[in-house]
């Protein structure tokens, strides 16, 4: 393998690396979003199923 050609792919999993490693590091450490309570909403509805 010529020089050049081991330098493009050692430059090229470099990057791939630092991505993957970036954006896991990002998934990692990101605080979750609240989820809005899905019972408030139905607050108003008297009945929710049919009585059979």
């Amino acid at each position: 393998m010529n020089t050049e050609a081991l330098i493009t792919m050692i430059t090229t999993q470099g990057i791939v690396i630092g991505f993957t490693g970036y954006f896991f590091y990002r998934v990692l450490t990101t605080k979750p979003k609240p989820e809005p309570d899905s019972y408030t909403e139905n607050d108003d509805v008297v009945e929710r199923q049919p009585e059979n």
